[in-house]
């Protein structure tokens, strides 16, 4: 068998059908996964409203609603919660960019006078054994906002003159969480009720 000589033309051309498969392949990976992404999502959320607010006999992601938060940095999502078509509290999916590793997602359950019902973490990249204690399976950080409501109970660390005791050596991760969660009951409070 006779050996090809190598020109560039032969050298694209063999590149160009390499990209073209596997950019082919990726893109039909990226397909299939699309709605298993979207399902595990969607479970996910719906386990998170569960735990942060009171029984209910409703769809809360049925009757979501978005609301730009009240210092304009981004838009909230609301789920209501209720049972026997009265609200028994409702679901804030908030955020801040402040964490030590940029954005930490919260899924805040608020009763309907905007007393905290249960705080959980949906997504961080904060420093592991440190900022990530806030996740409710690695510490009691989020035990000491149930029960509160922010119009009496200042939402920071109590370094800043605030009422919440900071995560050991993670300061900046927990004055995050509470800007989360002041978002979360200021929009809420402003316009969040429906």
């Amino acid at each position: 068998m006779a050996k090809k000589e190598s020109t560039i033309v032969n050298m694209v051309l063999t590149l160009f059908i390499i990209t073209f498969v596997a950019s082919s392949i990726l893109g039909l990976v990226n397909e299939a996964t699309k709605e298993p992404i979207q399902l595990a999502k969607k479970k996910n959320i719906t386990e998170k409203i569960q735990k942060v607010v009171p029984a209910f006999d409703n769809n809360p992601g049925d009757e979501k609603y978005t609301l730009p938060a009240v210092d304009g940095l981004g838009d909230l999502t609301f789920y209501p919660a209720k049972k026997g078509g009265e609200l028994v509290g409702v679901a804030v999916e908030t955020f801040t960019m402040l964490g030590f590793s940029g954005k930490i997602s919260l899924m805040v359950g608020m009763l309907p006078d905007g007393t905290i019902q249960r705080i959980e973490v949906l997504e961080h990249n904060e420093t592991p054994g440190l900022g990530d204690k806030m996740d409710t399976e690695k510490s009691d950080f989020h035990v000491q906002f149930q029960g509160k409501n922010p119009s009496d109970f200042k939402l920071s660390v109590t370094k800043d003159g605030g009422d919440v005791d900071a995560i050991t050596a993670s300061t900046i991760s927990s004055r995050a969480y509470c800007d989360a969660v002041n978002r979360a009951y200021e929009t809420y409070m402003k316009g969040g009720k429906k």
